[in-house]
């Protein structure tokens, strides 16, 4: 049975969180002279010399309506990787707690853990690329409190089996984190959907990859309302800026414009997967839930750098465990596509 007392590191359990000028005073006034910002303006168009909304009330409540999750479920970072890293700093004692990883998966996961002090340990997938129950199982102690899944996973690009991630869910006494930057593409739904039935799940998403916001760096984390008190215990008072919560606003209300990029993109990945694989130093493709593919060849690096020659620039992924001889293609425009594809039919 979870609870979350028996996993929050006792120095956060006991936190007082910094109580901002913007914390203490939430209503509507004239006259702000209590965060000693500069009241002449800012030497720009738009005037950033206010601090921004520190739980960014806003943004969550327009999520809130396309996500059909309550605001107070929750937490937005400075990109997902503050939500990763916020969870190590909530739930796992340096130098004493461990945490599951399944590679091959998302970098930051393990970086994250190196700079927190945190013991990875690591699961392989399966060969084709599935969560290993039996082995994930054998590696958890008393001392595991966390359980990183990528899903669509990167990167592979394929989705987790659902039962395999419900299992764990059912029977881990720690957090089991899905990160689903990529659900946008993927034909399974979101465990968002599982947040009442799960205590212990947390959800990444991000505003990164299908909505186009990258460079602004808006992630979210989707958890129980004590989960996410916690998250924002911890965090620093603005960690999302006025400038990202004010474009992030703007986009999100440009849904039909976003599921249209989503066709185009499926589309134009099945039809680059037929085109690749007429090429005979294509061994492989993997199955794919995401805006990218991962493609195995007789020689991942020197295509990588025959197509850096022309310009284009795609991942080698060839020294990774389970992804040798392989590349990870993201799926461009029409006319980027067609740049690569000319350009290895070149390729000798």
């Amino acid at each position: 049975m979870f609870d979350i007392n028996n996993i929050i590191r006792n120095n956060i359990k006991n936190l007082v969180p910094y109580s901002s000028a913007r914390d203490e005073f939430k209503g509507e006034a004239s006259v702000f002279l209590d965060a000693n910002e500069n009241s002449f303006g800012s030497p720009l168009d738009t005037a950033y010399n206010r601090y921004p909304d520190p739980l960014q009330y806003k943004v969550k409540k327009r999520l809130s309506e396309i996500k059909g999750v309550p605001p107070r479920n929750i937490f937005l970072g400075n990109g997902s990787d503050e939500a990763i890293d916020i969870l190590f700093r909530s739930f796992c004692n340096p130098g004493v707690d461990n945490v599951i990883l399944v590679p091959p998966t998302y970098g930051m996961y393990e970086v994250s853990a190196n700079i927190n002090d945190i013991e990875t340990r690591k699961v392989l997938l399966t060969e084709d690329y599935q969560l290993n129950l039996e082995a994930i199982a054998a590696a958890i102690d008393e001392h595991t409190k966390l359980i990183f899944i990528c899903s669509p996973n990167n990167p592979t690009g394929n989705s987790m089996h659902r039962e395999d991630v419900e299992t764990l869910l059912a029977n881990f006494s720690g957090l089991v984190i899905v990160d689903e930057a990529y659900i946008n593409y993927s034909r399974q739904k979101s465990f968002i959907q599982e947040l009442t039935e799960y205590a212990n799940l947390v959800v990444l998403q991000t505003l990164s990859k299908a909505w186009g916001l990258a460079a602004l760096r808006v992630g979210m984390a989707f958890a129980s309302e004590e989960i996410i008190e916690v998250m924002n215990k911890v965090k620093p008072p603005y960690n999302v800026n006025e400038a990202s919560q004010q474009l992030a606003l703007q986009a999100l209300n440009n849904v039909d414009t976003v599921n249209n990029w989503i066709r185009e993109t499926l589309s134009e990945r099945d039809k680059l997967v037929l085109q690749l694989k007429e090429f005979d130093f294509v061994v492989d493709i993997y199955p794919s839930d995401a805006n990218f593919i991962l493609v195995k060849t007789t020689g991942a690096r020197d295509i990588y750098n025959f197509l850096v020659q022309h310009g284009i620039i795609v991942r080698d992924r060839s020294k990774v465990e389970l992804c040798e001889g392989s590349l990870r293609i993201t799926i461009g425009t029409p006319p980027e596509n067609e740049q690569l594809i000319n350009h290895l039919r070149n390729y000798k």
